[in-house]
């Protein structure tokens, strides 16, 4: 029996060749994973279910170009979904500045932790509203490596950029978030699922948009 990935990678080969259920197959399988990351990107459910639509699309259109032995099936897909995400979030709003967090991090330097009173969902909640509030070169680092656990050579496939690049940006996300927390970065980066998309698309209804 293959592994999960080379069985996923074998899905994207048939869906090339027009396997219509090999595509619900991956559907079903990764739909979860491309929302969650949208919404911890976008921090909107409307935002996550359109760019999970349209990152299954290209998957129609596009399976022959994913190539096994560059990155994960997981990888390609969130590379797919991050430049839906960015165009939606150019378009529809403007971006954060780059140029303030430095001034985050002093201005919580000597706080204490002001989540110790919180229950853990308040806790995750907390988190996921901080992440958002990262700008989008962090955030995207927290999202793909400590949200969506993917590696860091997977995250640079993803993000376009080198590895050493991801682990900056990672560990420059993670003091950010400490900051903003007033936490130690362990507590801060906790995974936490998110919801399916309930406008979420049939996969007939993305066949026919195909």
């Amino acid at each position: 029996m293959p592994t999960e990935p080379a069985h996923e990678a074998q899905l994207l080969m048939r869906i090339a060749a027009g396997d219509a259920d090999a595509f619900g197959s991956l559907f079903e399988q990764r739909q979860g994973d491309v929302y969650r990351f949208a919404l911890h990107m976008s921090g909107s459910p409307s935002i996550a279910d359109d760019v999970t639509q349209e990152t299954f699309l290209a998957v129609m259109r596009d399976a022959g170009r994913y190539v096994a032995t560059r990155a994960s099936v997981s990888a390609w897909l969130c590379g797919i979904a991050r430049n839906h995400v960015l165009r939606r979030l150019d378009r529809d709003r403007a971006l954060e500045p780059l140029d303030e967090d430095q001034a985050v991090l002093d201005q919580h330097a000597s706080q204490g932790d002001l989540l110790g009173d919180l229950t853990d969902a308040e806790r995750i909640e907390a988190v996921r509203q901080a992440v958002q509030t990262l700008p989008l070169r962090y955030r995207e680092a927290i999202v793909l490596c400590d949200l969506q656990e993917l590696s860091y050579s997977d995250a640079a496939v993803a993000m376009s950029c080198a590895i050493g690049t991801v682990r900056s940006r990672v560990h420059r996300g993670r003091a950010l978030l400490a900051a903003k927390l007033s936490v130690s970065p362990k507590v801060a980066i906790q995974p936490a699922p998110a919801p399916l998309g309930r406008r979420m698309r049939s996969i007939s209804t993305l066949r026919n948009l195909a």
